[in-house]
């Protein structure tokens, strides 16, 4: 019987369907790196393998030029919500930054209903699944540069607290200025009782996990550079901290150099609450059939581990108890 499946680390401008990046693409006259769809199948697999991570950053502005119009947010969001569906997903969390959708006109509000729209007709549709939205600050140099943004975009998410916002985040280039520095962030999400997780120990090693568990994150983006600090384990496991751990999309971004070396089995036996996401399901060319098959395959997790693992994802969903309880059960 296949597992019940949940995702909890997912950008949506990552998990745009090719399909529909290339029908928008070329009705809007874009230049797109491929001569037809088939071709630029085989571009977005062949490019997924990055030097770095902010390589594999500068691949999202194909499809956040895309997406800057309400009607594409909601496609795109109605279109994924049924792909995890129709992949047996039975809870995700998806994220976007409503503030890299306003360039043409829209504002952060706008951005954030237009993807609450996409979540209701996509929930609509496919009654089985579970979708909460996270709305992302963002990390796009030093912080006072969009600092007036992101605590936008943390109090967008206090207004829309379930109604489809299940918490925040903190993406972009990690390491550009300490992660520290965006305390405010983080503070402001705490006095508006948002839940927030914060991509860290990726890119950066396991410095930014120690800010991390500083601010009181209960959850980390990543967050598998934590091995190389063994200090930093007892707080997280105490605290219960939950890694987000994406394995593709490390590999791809030069994070880890293998999935056989790759330490999310050595955290998970340690005692850490791993659990196994996708990251970027278009431009990572992945989705969680491969991740799991890569973790039986090559990375050393069993199926009790896979099981364990599941169950520790819907613990750390940003979910009210009774739900959270519900989807505790659909996993037994």
């Amino acid at each position: 019987m296949p597992l019940p499946k949940i995702d909890l680390h997912l950008h949506l401008d990552g998990s745009v369907l090719p399909e529909t990046m290339w029908q928008l693409g070329t009705e809007r006259h874009l230049s797109m790196p491929a001569s037809d769809l088939a071709s630029f199948r085989r571009f977005l697999a062949e490019s997924a393998d990055c030097r770095d991570v902010n390589t594999y950053l500068g691949r999202f502005e194909l499809p956040l030029r895309l997406m800057q119009d309400r009607d594409t947010l909601v496609r795109v969001t109605r279109e994924l919500i049924g792909l995890l569906a129709s992949q047996g997903l039975v809870y995700a969390e998806i994220r976007f930054a409503p503030q890299l959708h306003t360039r043409c006109g829209l504002s952060q509000r706008d951005a954030v209903e237009a993807v609450l729209e996409g979540r209701r007709q996509g929930l609509a549709e496919n009654p089985g699944i579970g979708i909460g939205i996270l709305l992302c600050a963002m990390s796009v140099g030093p912080a006072a540069v969009n600092m007036a943004e992101n605590l936008a975009t943390v109090r967008l998410g206090a207004e829309y607290l379930g109604a489809g916002v299940a918490g925040i985040d903190l993406a972009g280039a990690e390491g550009l200025v300490p992660l520290r520095s965006f305390h405010p962030v983080f503070d402001l999400a705490r006095e508006r009782n948002v839940p927030f997780t914060c991509h860290a120990g990726d890119s950066q090693g396991p410095d930014t996990v120690r800010d991390a568990l500083a601010f009181g994150a209960r959850r980390i983006g990543h967050g598998h550079r934590i091995f190389d600090d063994p200090s930093l384990w007892p707080e997280a496991i105490r605290r219960g901290v939950t890694l987000e751990i994406c394995p593709t999309s490390n590999i791809q971004c030069k994070t880890q150099p293998s999935y056989r070396e790759h330490p999310a089995k050595k955290l998970l036996d340690a005692g850490l609450r791993v659990t196994i996401n996708t990251d970027n399901m278009t431009l990572a060319a992945t989705d969680l059939d491969a991740e799991y098959r890569f973790c039986t395959g090559e990375m050393g997790f069993t199926a009790a581990d896979l099981r364990t693992m599941l169950r520790y994802s819907a613990e750390a969903a940003f979910l009210p108890e009774a739900e959270k309880s519900a989807l505790l059960a659909r996993l037994a």
